[in-house]
């Protein structure tokens, strides 16, 4: 089914080493889509737009090499304040010292720190950032989905991560995958959660390299299904390359990404996933619209905390760390304030209709009359 809809949809060393995605892929036959149009004036269902029934509480773990993991959860604490990080505090220490201009660098969640965890029992997704990002990058995603009834876990890549990578300090892919379990058991581990979590409902959610970590990941048969955002397979048409996971899969990208084309690399990752799998494309939205870096430096990521710090001829040296690292934060893309709610309402809805066992249902097709700030194209096999 192909629907067209109108709707809402540093430096960042998080991004300027490149986001690229990392993952195993092969020729896979699929279903033919079918086509159809949906008038430019409807939207979709906007339920998952907004915050979610429940609290969020919000603490931090560790893997078992130190790094830190962050979990997201349900708590019957109403949040008074906020919680927030700042970026800065993610790269080496060298760089830090130079970025200290009084620009946001900083990001925002209402939620409680510590707070007890709300009895029941909650699915589990396990989430990983990109390349030269770090276990915080999505909160604006992260927390909203705990908000919706899942707890969410996030390690620290030390393979890849912003600390590592701004000094090329980078490893096997494969690792971030262990990190992805090593979270899982350092989460179930701790007296808060063992008893809440689900595990017979994971599924894995990424960014970028991310997306390539969570597809890999998806071949454990603890994972029933897996988000990849802006990502896409490793292996293009080598048929002898591993087969991508038999699971549900659903892929976001956007129309303006320069770092992982939506059509070379997202569009062909779909086309050889398995069914059940859907492909939104959000017109509009670049590389950095699914993080949180864009809000960074007044629109312009850690690009630009490092102008307002003085950095800008070390950028003027190196023409290809501005162009990653704007990608997705200037014009002509979109704003966060109309690009996020898309990928909250797109990623919650599929994540929860995945746990219900309910992915025959049309949520993720079906529009009501309204209209938001940028378009989206849907293919569903």
């Amino acid at each position: 089914m192909f629907r067209r809809l109108a709707l809402p949809v540093v430096i960042s060393a998080a991004v300027i080493f490149s986001a690229c995605s990392e993952s195993e892929g092969s020729e896979n036959s699929s279903e033919s889509t079918n086509s159809s149009a949906v008038a430019p004036e409807t939207s979709l269902d906007v339920e998952y737009i907004e915050v979610g029934p429940e609290n969020v509480g919000v603490t931090t773990l560790a893997l078992p090499n130190g790094d830190g993991v962050e979990v997201w959860y349900p708590t019957e604490v109403v949040a008074t304040g906020q919680v927030s990080y700042d970026v800065r505090d993610f790269v080496p220490e060298s760089l830090k010292a130079l970025l200290t201009a009084e620009v946001p660098a900083s990001y925002a969640i209402d939620a409680t720190r510590d707070a007890d965890v709300k009895a029941g029992k909650y699915p589990v997704v396990l989430f990983s950032h990109g390349f030269s990002g770090m276990r915080l990058q999505s909160s604006f995603l992260t927390s909203h989905l705990a908000s919706w009834g899942m707890i969410v876990i996030s390690p620290d890549h030390a393979v890849r991560d912003l600390k590592h990578a701004f000094v090329g300090q980078t490893g096997d892919p494969k690792q971030a995958v262990t990190d992805l379990f090593d979270a899982l058991a350092a989460t179930a581990a701790d007296a808060r959660f063992t008893d809440v979590m689900d595990q017979t409902q994971i599924a894995t959610l990424g960014h970028s390299a991310g997306g390539g970590t969570a597809l890999m990941a998806a071949a454990d048969d603890r994972i029933i299904g897996y988000v990849s955002m802006a990502s896409g397979s490793l292996g293009g048409s080598d048929a002898a390359a591993p087969a991508m996971p038999a699971k549900p899969s659903f892929f976001i990208a956007g129309t303006l990404d320069e770092v992982v084309s939506p059509t070379e690399v997202t569009q062909v990752a779909f086309e050889k996933a398995p069914s059940p799998s859907i492909y939104w494309l959000v017109d509009g939205v670049g590389h950095n619209g699914f993080d949180d870096f864009c809000t960074f430096g007044d629109g312009k990521g850690i690009i630009g905390v490092a102008e307002a710090s003085g950095l800008g001829p070390i950028l003027d040296t190196q023409p290809q760390f501005r162009k990653l690292g704007s990608d997705g934060c200037l014009p002509p893309a979109v704003p966060s304030e109309i690009g996020f709610p898309i990928i909250r309402q797109a990623v919650t809805a599929w994540l929860l209709d995945l746990f219900a066992d309910s992915l025959d249902t049309t949520r993720l097709l079906e529009v009501e009359p309204g209209q938001y700030g940028a378009e989206v194209t849907i293919t569903s096999k």
